[in-house]
């Protein structure tokens, strides 16, 4: 019984033997090699193809991206693909001897470069304001005649008008008696003090029937001369002031540059003086 079973092994590995080196394939076939290229069909029909050198061109065929086509394939693919066919849009995947084709890509997205956006216009540079310019101060006919000057040439948006009350000079004097009589016989009292220079205003202003004794450009001397007159005895003289109605000119939103149409104005009238003000 153990030979028996000893001699089954034996057969056992012995067969084995035999099918791994293909001593039995003209009956149990393995699919090793050489038999399996025996069992090939055609094999002469199988051509290699070299890949390219370099990257596909996005201009290239859909079948040149396609996967490798089965061996038993006509050779008229492989010339297909090696052939560069134009860009056409494919509405939708081609198969062509039973292989899947992949949609073209657009010819120019490779390519393509977005559009550098034209540089912006440089920007005007704005000339520099003055918000408020004032020149004078003007009698009632000089501040119409440079108005209408400074309008006609456009030097600002607007020209504007605004009163001035000056103090032209300063009088030394007596105020108003009662009546024309009051003031004779105050005039009396003047020259026994020896006090001469003097008159008796007469005019409709609110000093009618007052005594002047003095007029000065400026307060200091008005003062001196009061000081005298307190000196001789004249102890109700007083010091006021004499004023003058003008008019200044302001020039809103000028241009700095036009400056010097104001200067020119100003040249013709000495006293006068440019200067800003608070804009409106």
């Amino acid at each position: 019984m153990l030979k028996f079973f000893f001699w089954l092994l034996v057969l056992a590995n012995a067969a084995l033997f035999s099918y791994q080196r293909g001593y039995l394939d003209w009956w149990l076939p393995s699919g090793r090699e050489p038999a399996r290229l025996g069992n090939q069909l055609n094999p002469e029909k199988i051509k290699l193809v070299s890949a390219p050198s370099s990257a596909p061109s996005s201009a290239s065929s859909p079948a040149s991206s396609a996967p490798a086509a089965p061996a038993a394939a006509p050779s008229s693919v492989t010339a297909a693909a090696a052939e560069p066919v134009a860009p056409a849009p494919v509405a939708a995947p081609v198969k062509e001897h039973g292989a899947p084709a992949a949609p073209a890509p657009a010819a120019n997205a490779a390519t393509a470069t977005p559009a550098t956006p034209a540089p912006p216009p440089p920007e005007k540079k704005k000339p520099a304001m003055i918000a408020c310019t004032e020149i004078g101060n003007f009698n009632t006919e000089d501040a119409k005649r440079v108005a209408a000057q400074l309008s006609a040439l456009s030097v600002g948006s607007r020209i504007e008008q605004r009163p001035v009350r000056e103090v032209t000079s300063h009088i030394v004097y007596i105020p108003p008696q009662a009546d024309r009589e009051s003031a004779e016989k105050k005039a009396e009292e003047l020259r026994g003090l020896g006090v001469d220079d003097f008159f008796i205003i007469q005019d409709n202003s609110s000093l009618r029937w007052g005594i002047s004794l003095g007029v000065f450009k400026t307060e200091d001397a008005a003062r001196t001369h009061l000081a005298n007159l307190n000196q001789k005895g004249v102890r109700s003289a007083r010091i006021g002031e004499r004023s003058a109605n003008l008019v200044a000119l302001q020039v809103r939103d000028m241009e700095a540059d036009k400056k010097a149409v104001l200067e020119r104005i100003k040249a013709r009238f000495p006293k006068q003086e440019i200067r800003r003000c608070e804009p409106a």
